[in-house]
């Protein structure tokens, strides 16, 4: 069973755990995200200071598709188009953004909006993410994406990009290209998107640890304590 635990559900528990004193324990993290959205990349920030507060909790973790515009044209949108379509101006737009950029430099990321110059369908992204799977470099593939579209205003959308990102991780050239230019994984990719929402997520970032207890939005890193604190505290009454 799946528990799904908001920020304001969290203030009400307490952490007797300290890191000094608790024993390893090891929590599987299910994440859904977009790399297209910002507070995806926020969310992990957050979740990054929880563990790294936190040294006593072990991860594993496995990025999950999520896709914001999941009707949006394989090639992509030009910026001005996207944000008129979605946030009706670009006043509108401009004054959420900022509010983003506020918080993200909170949590050490220095967005960079006005270099996006093509908003990408994100399908490929996705398939990317989960063909650095069996490379074991998942994680860092989620990261390049993450700086290349929001510090870079690089198009992750494009294979000529993803190749390049994938890479920079040690994965070859020619085998990301045959994988991109082919559709293995695409029906998967699709699927899991799908899965997603009759799951009930409505957004992103989601967090389900050890497939118990759920963590929907940006929150604060503090958020996770009692989370880390439940499961630890189960993790140890099994043993």
């Amino acid at each position: 069973m799946r528990h799904t635990v908001m920020a304001s559900a969290m203030v009400v528990c307490t952490s007797g755990m300290s890191s000094e004193a608790a024993q390893t324990v090891m929590i599987t993290i299910n994440l859904f995200s977009d790399p297209i959205c910002p507070w995806c990349f926020i969310g992990k920030r957050r979740l990054e200071a929880a563990l790294e507060a936190r040294t006593e909790i072990k991860t594993d973790i496995g990025w999950h598709t999520y896709q914001l515009n999941p009707m949006m044209p394989r090639e992509g949108l030009s910026r001005y188009d996207y944000l008129t379509l979605k946030f009706g101006n670009k006043d509108n737009a401009r004054r959420l953004f900022a509010n983003i950029a506020s918080i993200g430099e909170q949590a050490g990321i220095s967005f960079r909006f006005d270099r996006i110059q093509t908003t990408p369908n994100t399908l490929n992204a996705h398939r990317l993410i989960r063909f650095a799977a069996r490379h074991g470099v998942q994680g860092n593939i989620v990261e390049r994406l993450f700086t290349a579209y929001f510090l870079d205003g690089m198009n992750i959308g494009e294979t000529a990009t993803l190749v390049y990102l994938a890479a920079t991780e040690g994965i070859g050239t020619k085998e990301t290209e045959a994988y991109l230019n082919s559709n293995e994984d695409l029906d998967v990719v699709k699927a899991e998107d799908i899965q997603a929402r009759q799951l009930g997520i409505q957004g992103v970032p989601f967090f389900i640890m050890d497939r118990q207890y759920a963590i929907s939005g940006a929150q604060e890193a503090e958020a996770f304590y009692p989370l880390f604190d439940l499961l630890s505290a189960n993790s140890l009454a099994v043993a």
